[in-house]
């Protein structure tokens, strides 16, 4: 089986299983340990792989990190596990920066079974960067993901390599970032030199204004003309004859649930199982928003995903009718909002 077929089953697995898995040890055995077999590492060779692993730094004796993973000796790779409910933020990473500068380990893991944040020394040698250089969860996996992964397998390990595209990828994430500032809100160097390039003369600040507002409406035709090219031609090949969801006036504004949406859901769902049962948590799509309600019910709205035909994506959260909208730039976001979207649901549920 190859690693991204074993990345789908891990998944599926994921999905069945983590409403379950509420301590960290019922994580690392059921998630966080077939992952590291699914990079080629046997995981029951304690020269290979190394549980509880200790190193005392400085004036902290007996510290563990959860895992240390060896090639030929020498640790190659630093894993820290947290449950499969617990968001990840840097106070869960503080063993693993302490470790990073005292082993030969140039690469870290910060895991919660569903959540991978995967960390190096990009910025200062064998000091482990504040932000990881890729992130990727099992809710949403890519194929893109699949083939980053593929870098960090026992088979191609190659730590240079490793740390080499580690830099490209936070530079690429920098840029995306930047792109996505430009596409929401133009910054008055875009605006001027895209005006230039279109129109002659002088660019006044009634030009600017203006043109600031068509390079917003601009960027967004683009993206929606770019997913309606992809639906098109995926529904084209799925069925080429007419479809069934165009009624006799030719009315096409169907409603179509995102794979984001789902996985935005999904992501939800695992939050709120802490409290209630998944299955009491239910999707339903509209055309502007996703809902995210608790027992099916309109009245009891947990938390919406705007993401239809947005530059940007939003999830917004609940204190009694008022909703409170958080930009998000990557799925695993949504977990930063855990303790407002279990607020909701005890008083939802009270």
């Amino acid at each position: 089986m190859d690693l991204q077929s074993r990345l789908a089953e891990l998944a599926k697995r994921t999905h069945e299983h983590r409403e379950v898995l509420l301590t960290e040890e019922a994580a690392k055995n059921a998630l966080i340990m077939p992952f590291i077999q699914a990079l080629g590492y046997d995981v029951f060779n304690p020269s290979e792989v190394v549980p509880e692993y200790t190193a005392d730094v400085g004036i902290k004796k007996g510290e563990k990190v959860d895992y240390a993973i060896c090639d030929g000796g020498k640790i190659r790779i630093l894993v820290e596990c947290k449950p499969s409910t617990a968001p990840l933020n840097l106070n869960h990473a503080s063993q693993l920066f302490r470790y990073f500068s005292v082993t030969e380990a140039r690469l870290a893991i910060l895991t919660n079974g569903v959540v991978y944040q995967f960390y190096s020394d990009v910025e200062a040698p064998n000091k482990m960067d504040d932000k990881p250089f890729f992130t990727f969860s099992m809710d949403a996996l890519k194929p893109a993901d699949a083939r980053t992964i593929e870098k960090f397998t026992k088979q191609t390990f190659d730590i240079d390599k490793i740390v080499q595209e580690a830099g490209l990828l936070k530079l690429q994430s920098l840029l995306r970032k930047e792109l996505e500032k430009e596409m929401a809100e133009p910054s008055e160097e875009v605006v001027r030199l895209l005006a230039s390039r279109v129109q002659g003369g002088r660019v006044t600040a009634q030009v600017r204004d203006s043109f600031s507002r068509m390079i917003v409406s601009t960027f967004s035709a683009i993206i929606r003309d770019k997913v309606n090219e992809r639906l098109s031609t995926a529904l084209n090949a799925a069925a080429p004859s007419a479809s069934d969801d165009t009624d006799a006036d030719g009315d096409d504004d169907v409603i179509v649930t995102t794979a984001e949406e789902i996985a935005g859901f999904h992501i939800i769902q695992a939050i709120a199982a802490k409290l209630v049962k998944p299955t009491r948590v239910v999707m339903r799509d509209a055309k502007s928003y996703c809902a995210v309600l608790l027992d099916d019910n309109n009245r009891k709205t947990i938390a919406r995903l705007h993401f239809n035909g947005l530059t940007n994506k939003y999830v917004g959260t609940f204190t009694d009718k008022a909703e409170e909208r958080h930009l998000i730039s990557d799925m695993t976001d949504i977990y930063q909002l855990s303790g407002a979207i279990e607020a909701r649901i005890k008083e939802l549920d009270s």
